[in-house]
């Protein structure tokens, strides 16, 4: 079988899919051409990241597609109960990339509670004093109490690294529950494990946050969870972190409540409108911005890419 990775595939994956049989292709095909590319080249499998969708029309054009792949969490780059409702399997890889997007939230906490993006974007300016003075409100993370708005396997293993350097969590869910979980394995005592109430009260989070991190997808309907109203509802001086989805959290209300100093800080990894996030978030002083890199490590890629490979292994056998 011919595989088509379109925003590419670990080496170790593609070894373990070529040792089973099947050919892996990682030239990158514009989307304009995907439809053309799979039915002229016989891929049966796609495999996609973040960059390229597989859509409808797609998945019409292409009646040799059995397969469509995506290394990540998210799904919303493909129409995935069109694609089963017509008979393809879609698969994906939740589990390969929490550990690397937790940890990118964790960077981002410690970064806005110290300025450190703002600070290091005006050390040019050479004026020591001035810029030491400005800078010198940070605050600790340790103490403070973290808001974790979606608690699957990312909010969790978020919620892992805050409670291991002494943060408080509330985690909001879309069930009431109580969730165990662990915390980094300590030679010669084990791994600890913390109860975590789940709930599902997300004003009372927004009322008691210091700090808040987004872990929820898109939006079926394409709302924002986090809009006017709820930023009325936070804690002044809240600093928060999305590398989740863009759209879940509305860009114009939140360079309001960035003026009114309701949010202190925000590190965004995520944009409504990717690739070409608007100027006015990149430019703005209270702003960390990355772009969608919450699963960019070696390790992560390198568990991604295996799980797909023996995912697909699974379904289809070897050759």
């Amino acid at each position: 079988m011919k595989i088509l990775a379109n925003d590419g595939i670990s080496e170790e994956g593609k070894i373990a899919l070529q040792n089973a049989g099947y050919t892996v292709v990682t030239d990158k095909v514009e989307q304009i051409d995907l439809a053309k590319a799979v039915n002229e080249e016989n891929y049966e499998i796609v495999l996609v990241r973040s960059a390229t969708t597989v859509r409808k029309e797609v998945i019409d054009a292409c009646p040799g597609l059995k397969l469509i792949g995506r290394g990540g969490v998210g799904m919303d780059n493909i129409d995935v109960a069109y694609a089963r409702e017509n008979g393809r399997t879609v698969i994906n890889t939740p589990a390969s990339s929490s550990q690397s997007v937790a940890e990118l939230v964790m960077g981002q906490l410690f970064s806005l509670s110290r300025f450190l993006p703002d600070s290091f974007k005006n050390m040019e300016t050479g004026d020591f004093n001035t810029l030491k003075k400005n800078y010198a409100k940070g605050i600790e993370l340790r103490g403070k109490t973290l808001g974790i708005i979606g608690f699957g396997r990312i909010g969790q293993s978020l919620a892992s690294y805050a409670l291991a350097i002494g943060m408080k969590v509330i985690a909001v869910g879309k069930t009431t529950e109580e969730c165990e979980v662990e915390l980094a394995e300590i030679p010669g005592f084990g791994t600890p494990k913390v109860k975590i109430q789940v709930i599902t009260d997300l004003d009372y989070l927004l009322a008691n946050a210091d700090f808040i991190s987004l872990h929820v997808p898109k939006q079926a309907d394409g709302s924002a969870v986090i809009t006017e109203a709820e930023f009325a509802k936070m804690k002044k001086g809240v600093r928060i972190a999305n590398a989740a989805r863009g759209g879940v959290i509305n860009e114009d209300d939140l360079l309001v409540a960035l003026e009114s100093g309701i949010v202190a800080g925000i590190a965004l990894d995520v944009y409504e409108n990717e690739p070409n996030p608007r100027k006015d978030l990149l430019n703005h002083p209270k702003i960390a911005c990355t772009p969608h890199i919450g699963a960019a490590t070696l390790e992560a890629q390198d568990r991604i890419g295996l799980e797909l490979a023996n995912l697909i292994i699974k379904q289809f056998g070897t050759f």
